[in-house]
């Protein structure tokens, strides 16, 4: 709810502006003084108490002077604060207009009053600092007190977080490459203190103006711990909103490659404070080991160094391809077993079809996965779409409607979509047009990177194996695909799919009853497909080979096809839809009837009671749930006819009298968090306070996506992890006095202007140390040594010298 201004003729409220508002204040006296000079009648009957609860002025209204910024998100008032700014005039421009807001007329008495008071509470304020002065004297000598040294030290340090986050924010890499092994062709970070400097930043100019030229300003050490900082502070925000709202799931991406080291990349699904549905980007975690190790890994992560309990744990998600797909499966399977409520579900922003072909562990649908996503890669550029488009012209120039259609299907991020088989299945034949029209490269259009890609890529679509196992995805896939597509949409959609598994299970059971019938129709497919790109039909040669070496009779291509695709892609795929909506999770999304649109749809004879044993022991009143939701059912079939039924979790939750069902808000946070559930649209995603409604542009997108686009956007070999992780999270706070505090207690004794001083002076410290050292052996003390040891105490004194060195001088 917004904060309207109490001042009269004063219209700002806080959804139109950046300004602060502040409540009265509750001292009695300093209240009256506040209404006084608001010169509101209305406002003078009310308690101190009253006024501090329901009214605010802006910061208009204020002396600049008595406005104070602690941080970039925090404004506070001091103490003596009293508004003096305000328009008690403008109203009478207008005098037909009505106010709301009338401004009392002062009469000769009140004047007299207000100045006997003024008089009265000037004199006090002069006491009272008198006061002050003799207190502060005792007092300030047991506060800490920051030296001048210390002081600069912070503010040379704020100057360092504050270019590390901006290079976070815009994807830029700390150093741009190496020239050799010994130096950086550009180095990034440096060049940005140089500009800050030549603007004029006078912390950075103390530090470094006396710095020879060459010299590295921040070293390697220095700015990993910059990193660390920055990293763990964006983490500690999120992680503050994950512990406020206890229920989350953990969702895992695809494997991202740091300094050769496979790492897995960690999200959390979370609804917030405001109950809105959020999903980010919290670390990268080490893939090494076999899955017990990386389960317990995955324990330690989230327990030990996250604060959090796996017991809170609703849903786990795992988007994984290639061969980490039978690793992240046993790892779902370990954590079940630990954690039973850890339901393992599909990730809400992949196609259920992707989902399940990257499930198979098979190499020819592997092949076929991988070869999808270089297709996808390759045709994100303007000139290789534009050329794609045109050979679905040039093959389809007899039937122009069903190039238009195809050229429509095969647009942005037409390889994750729940048809991607019909439609790659269709594309085929123009496909490898496309990639030989860009193989052969005539005119010179495309890089020779670009051709050398075309060609991997035609290969692999010449093989009539390939060909096969595309035709079998998309003719079993096509029993899942509406039931995929209902997982991903409303909420309703996602209660009906639940309910429709059983018609899935049972199509699938029926083709693998009569497999001999549909292999033979799907064979006789895709060699039509294999005829119209003139790709010979034949076993794979590798086989072939193999069979040879065991002397084993020559088997037909149709036969094989069926024992070594066909069958195991059916049982595969029956196999996982089991494993994936196991009886519990059924129950889960069932209980999805608890929202408003979804009990009417079904006539409010819903039955949430049989499947809400699942989350029992979250529930704040199990005991009163059965009644509870019996008044909920009434409450929405007895509405007023012009009451609208809520159609998502979203909207229930914003209901100010979901409050008095406790049993019902808790259980459908729970379900809100469950990994199958979509995030909310933008429009959606809108908190009441100003600082998130300024996130919300970025919050409301998926943390996978903003990851991609950064790995997308920067060359792999200048990947790093913490800049990554700032860039994913740029939406969350950043407060730098925050990390300058967590800098100077981590590294309190690592002083930085030792450290720069160290680059350009490390050799004459450690002479003048090995001098110092053989004076103490000798018990002499020449001329020389003398200066040795000038200089010994002068990098004792920056730190950088240790105590025995000191003390030989």
């Amino acid at each position: 709810m917004p904060n309207f201004c109490a001042a009269p003729n004063c219209t700002r409220k806080s959804t139109q502006s950046d300004l602060a508002f502040f409540r009265f204040p509750r001292d009695p006296e300093r209240c009256r003084i506040w209404v006084e000079n608001c010169r509101r009648a209305d406002l003078e009957a009310k308690t101190s108490d009253q006024l501090n609860k329901h009214y605010r002025l802006c910061a208009k209204h204020f002396d600049p002077l008595m406005v104070c910024k602690t941080s970039p998100y925090r404004t506070v008032l001091k103490d003596t604060a009293i508004p003096t700014i305000f328009d008690l005039t403008s109203h009478l421009k207008n005098p037909h207009t009505r106010h709301r807001k009338r401004i009392k007329e002062l009469t000769e008495e009140d004047l007299r009053k207000i100045k006997e008071r003024r008089l009265a509470s000037s004199i006090e304020q002069l006491a009272s600092k008198k006061d002050a002065v003799e207190d502060s004297t005792s007092t300030t000598e047991d506060e800490p007190q920051l030296s001048t040294e210390e002081k600069e030290c912070r503010e040379y340090l704020r100057s360092l977080f504050e270019v590390v986050v901006m290079l976070g924010k815009q994807s830029i890499p700390l150093a741009a490459g190496k020239a050799s092994e010994a130096e950086y062709m550009s180095n990034n970070f440096q060049a940005l203190l140089d500009y800050r400097m030549n603007a004029g930043d006078e912390a950075l100019k103390k530090r470094f103006q006396a710095t020879a030229v060459n010299t590295e300003y921040v070293s390697a050490t220095q700015q990993n711990q910059l990193l660390d900082i920055c990293e763990n502070t964006v983490r500690e925000e999120m992680l503050m909103e994950v512990r406020e709202s206890r229920f989350f799931s953990l969702v895992t991406g695809d494997l991202v490659e740091f300094a050769n080291e496979k790492h897995l990349p960690l999200f959390l699904h979370f609804v917030n404070q405001h109950n809105v549905l959020r999903e980010e980007f919290l670390d990268f975690m080490s893939f090494d080991g076999d899955e017990t190790a990386l389960v317990e890994r995955l324990e330690a992560q989230l327990t030990d160094r996250w604060g959090l309990s796996m017991e809170d744990c609703r849903g786990q998600a795992h988007k994984a391809t290639g061969t980490s797909t039978t690793k992240m499966k046993a790892v779902a399977v370990l954590l079940m077993e630990k954690y039973p409520l850890a339901l393992h579900m599909p990730c809400s922003h992949m196609a259920l079809n992707v989902h399940l072909a990257n499930s198979l562990p098979f190499p020819n649908v592997q092949v076929v996965m991988e070869t999808l996503r270089r297709i996808g890669a390759f045709f994100r550029t303007p000139f290789t779409q534009e050329e794609l488009e045109k050979a679905v012209s040039t093959h389809y120039q007899k039937n122009e409607e069903k190039a238009a259609s195809l050229k429509q299907a095969c647009g942005s991020a037409w390889t994750e979509q729940h048809n991607v088989f019909d439609v790659l299945l269709d594309m085929l034949p123009p496909l490898l047009l496309c990639m030989d029209g860009i193989r052969d490269n005539d005119e010179g259009k495309f890089a020779d990177t670009v051709a050398a890609n075309a060609y991997s890529v035609t290969e692999t679509l010449s093989d009539f194996e390939i060909i096969v196992t595309v035709v079998i995805l998309k003719n079993v896939l096509t029993f899942t695909r509406a039931f995929g597509r209902n997982l991903q949409g409303e909420t309703l959609d996602v209660f009906f799919a639940a309910n429709s598994l059983t018609a899935v299970l049972h199509s699938l059971n029926e083709v693998n009853d009569n497999i001999d019938v549909y292999h033979e129709f799907w064979y006789e497919e895709a060699v039509s497909v294999a005829n119209v790109m003139e790709i010979p039909v034949k076993v794979p040669r590798l086989f072939l080979r193999k069979q040879r070496a065991a002397d084993v009779g020559e088997i037909q291509a149709e036969a094989y096809f069926k024992e070594y695709v066909t069958v195991p892609v059916i049982h595969g795929i029956m196999q996982e839809v089991e494993d994936m909506f196991s009886e519990t999770n059924l129950k889960a999304l069932k209980c999805l009837s608890l929202v408003p649109a979804v009990m009417g749809q079904m006539k409010f004879n819903t039955t949430e009671e049989n499947y809400a044993d699942v989350y029992r022991n979250d529930l704040p009143s199990p005991d009163t749930l059965p009644a509870e939701l019996h008044c909920w059912r009434i409450k929405w079939k007895h509405r007023g006819k012009e009451v609208r039924l809520p159609t998502t979790i979203y909207e229930t939750l914003q209901l100010p009298d979901v409050k008095f069902f406790p049993n019902v808000n808790s259980f459908l946070k729970v379900l809100f968090a469950l990994p199958v559930l979509k995030l909310e649209d933008k429009a959606s995603d809108k908190a009441t306070d100003k600082a998130t409604d300024k996130a919300s542009d970025k919050a409301s997108d998926k943390a996978s996506d903003r990851l991609q686009a950064y790995l997308d956007s920067v060359p792999a070999k200048q990947w790093n992890k913490s800049l990554a992780m700032l860039n994913v999270n740029t939406h969350v706070k950043h407060d730098l006095d925050v990390m300058v505090d967590k800098y100077c207690r981590l590294y309190s004794e690592d002083d930085p202007e030792a450290e720069a001083g160290e680059v350009a002076e490390a050799g004459d410290v450690a002479d003048a140390g090995e001098v110092a050292e053989e004076v103490a052996d000798a018990g002499e003390v020449p001329e020389e040594v003398a200066d040795a040891g000038e200089v010994a105490e002068e990098m004792a004194e920056a730190g950088e010298v240790a105590e025995e060195e000191a003390a030989t001088k």
